[in-house]
């Protein structure tokens, strides 16, 4: 098989495929059924045309048969006046008027043939075509509960076209919602990390860290000072000496302490040139 060949028939059995699959079955019925319809029709204008056909030579038979008698009475009258001439000429006229109704009555008998032939053939087509009409009606009865039944089927199951689209649906809306949640959840997770504050702050770690620290000072030395409103609401009177021993105590040994205040202040500065650098 040559390549043309090859591709000639690859093309038609692509074609044969996809009018296989385009092809309503309830559809082809009907119009075979109107091709028969139309058949019958042309058999019937046939017959039609065959009986005008018919009668136009009929009509001539009959004018030749009045002519026939036509020439006998002239023919008649020629003897009475005893002209042979003329009543020899009449029956010559009325010889050839008989040889065309010979003529015609054998083209008549041969159409009534013909038209009884064509009325049998017609008869017969139309019976085909109430029997084939029946059975399309049937069958397209059948075709369209089997069609409706896959339909309910492939709903059922989910594996016809417009399921599997749904579901194909279905299941990209599931992948995004998904993709939408995480997102999000990463989103919520970055807001409570602080990077997002972190890519918008001119702050470094070190001054998170410094900051974070004196927030637990603060806390605690709030926490110190609660501490102690607590015990000083409790205690007697009986106690306030033993309290201000304790005071002068503790004064004794903030005066031994050696002073930090001097060294915080060297720690602030040295942060504020550092922040200065990075600015």
């Amino acid at each position: 098989m040559g390549i043309l060949s090859r591709a000639s028939y690859v093309v038609r059995s692509k074609l044969n495929s996809l009018l296989n699959r385009a092809e309503d079955p309830t559809e082809s019925l009907d119009y075979s059924y109107e091709q028969m319809r139309d058949e019958l029709q042309d058999v019937k204008q046939g017959i039609a045309d065959l009986t005008t056909q018919k009668k136009r030579l009929e009509i001539q038979k009959r004018r030749l048969e009045e002519n026939v008698e036509k020439h006998n009475e002239q023919a008649r009258e020629a003897v009475r006046q005893d002209r042979d001439d003329l009543a020899r000429q009449a029956l010559e006229k009325k010889q050839a008027k008989m040889s065309q109704i010979e003529e015609l009555e054998g083209q008549i008998a041969d159409l009534q043939s013909t038209q009884d032939d064509l009325v049998g053939k017609k008869n017969e087509l139309q019976s085909r075509i109430e029997e084939f009409r029946t059975k399309k009606e049937t069958m397209k009865a059948r075709y369209e509960a089997a069609e409706a039944s896959t339909r309910v089927s492939e709903a059922v199951t989910g594996v016809g076209d417009e399921m599997s689209d749904v579901t194909r649906s279905i299941e990209r809306a599931e992948e995004r919602t998904d993709e939408m949640e995480a997102r999000s959840e990463a989103m919520d997770e970055l807001v409570d990390t602080g990077a997002f504050d972190d890519a918008m702050s001119d702050k470094d770690s070190i001054d998170r860290e410094l900051e974070s620290g004196r927030s637990s000072k603060e806390v605690d030395t709030e926490l110190e000072t609660l501490k102690s409103e607590m015990g000083g609401s409790g205690s007697t009177s009986g106690g306030t000496e033993s309290a201000a021993s304790e005071d002068t105590e503790s004064e004794a040994e903030e005066a031994e302490a050696p002073d930090v205040d001097v060294s915080d202040a060297e720690v602030e500065a040295e942060l504020e040139e550092l922040k200065d650098d990075e600015n």
